[in-house]
C-alpha cells in the first residue's frame, strides 16, 4: 500500500535541567523510529505512559522538534518533509493533518458555541469565504459526526463527554484532513460512550477516506478499531503487524505484557478474548 505517511530513523529529543558550561543533557523520547502509515488505514500506535507514542504523533504533526531522521507526507498531488517546510507549506499543511484531543471537556472553548467551534479551523486557515459557506460547512460535517444541528447554537456546557467529543471530532474534520492523529481520544470517556466514538471514527474513515493514527494505551481498543499496529516501548517500537497478527502471536516480551494486562472476561480462564469486527482473536494467557 502507497503510505501517506512516511517515518524513517526518527529521533526526538528534548533538553532536560541545564549546566553552567556545555549544552544541556538531553532525553530521546523517540529512538530512531521507522514507520509507514498507508493511505486509507487505521494504525495504532500503543503503549504505555512515557513509552513515547504522543512524542511521535506530535512530531508528525510538526508539533514536537524532529532531532534527526524524517518524515514524509504524500497524499498524491502534494509532498512534503515535515522537518523542512516553508511557512506555505506549513499552513497548506494543517489542512491536511489535524488532531483529536483527549480531553473533551478541555478541548473546547467554553465562551464559543459549537458553530463556532467548528468554523474556527475554516476562518483560521481561510479554507472558507464568506459566512455562508463556513455555515454550509459546518452544517455538513456536523451531520456526519451526528450532531443534531439545532444544537449548533448552544454552548459545550451543555453537553455530554460524547457529544463534547463529536463537536472536537467535527471540529477537527471541518478543514478536510486526509490525515487524523487520535491522542487516546477516548480514553476520558465511559466504555458505553467509548464504542460509540469509535464506530463513529470508523465510519467517517469510510466516508471521508480518513487515514487515522490512533494513539492509545488500550489494546482492547485498538483491537476494536485498528487493521495495523506498532508497540512503542521506551521511544521505540519494539513490534509491529496486522492487529490479528499482534494479538494471536505476540513477539516481543513487551507486547506480551501488555496482552496480558487485559482484563479476562473469566478470571477462572487462562485466555482473553478480543472482538473484532469481522471474528474472534483467543490469545492464551
Amino acid at each position: 500500500m502507497i503510505p501517506l505517511v512516511q517515518i524513517d530513523n526518527l529521533t526526538v529529543s528534548f533538553p532536560i535541567g541545564r549546566r553552567v558550561f556545555g549544552p544541556p543533557p538531553m532525553l530521546k523520547a523517540v529512538k530512531g523510529v521507522s514507520l509507514s502509515i498507508p493511505k486509507g488505514s487505521f494504525v495504532g500506535l500503543v503503549g504505555e505512559s512515557g513509552s513515547g507514542k504522543t512524542t511521535l504523533g506530535r512530531a508528525i504533526l510538526k508539533a514536537s522538534p524532529i532531532s534527526e531522521g524524517k518524515i514524509t507526507f504524500d497524499d498524491g498531488t502534494r509532498r512534503y518533509d515535515i522537518g523542512t517546510m516553508s511557512k506555505a507549506q506549513e499552513r497548506d499543511f494543517r489542512t491536511q493533518a489535524q488532531l483529536i484531543f483527549q480531553d473533551p471537556y478541555a478541548a473546547l472553548s467554553p465562551r464559543m458555541t459549537v458553530r463556532d467551534i467548528i468554523a474556527e479551523p475554516l476562518e483560521l486557515l481561510g479554507i472558507t469565504n464568506t459566512r455562508e459557506d463556513t455555515d454550509a460547512r459546518v452544517r455538513e460535517i456536523a451531520g456526519k459526526c451526528r450532531i443534531n444541528l439545532e444544537h449548533l447554537r448552544r454552548y459545550p456546557h451543555a453537553f455530554s463527554g460524547g457529544q463534547r467529543q463529536r463537536i472536537s471530532i467535527a471540529r477537527t474534520l471541518a478543514a478536510g484532513p486526509k490525515l487524523v492523529v487520535a491522542d487516546e481520544c477516548v480514553a476520558a470517556l465511559d466504555v458505553s460512550i467509548q464504542a460509540d466514538i469509535l464506530n463513529l471514527l470508523k465510519q467517517l474513515q469510510r466516508d471521508l477516506d480518513l487515514t487515522y493514527l490512533f494513539i492509545s494505551h488500550d489494546l482492547s481498543v485498538v483491537a476494536h478499531v485498528c487493521d495495523y499496529v506498532a508497540v512503542m516501548y521506551l521511544g521505540e517500537i519494539v513490534e509491529e503487524g496486522p492487529t490479528r497478527q499482534i494479538f494471536a502471536n505476540p513477539q516481543h516480551d513487551y507486547t506480551k505484557s501488555l496482552l496480558a494486562a487485559i482484563p479476562s472476561l473469566d478470571p477462572d480462564q487462562r485466555s482473553r478474548v478480543v472482538q473484532f469486527e469481522r471474528g474472534t482473536v483467543t490469545v492464551e494467557g
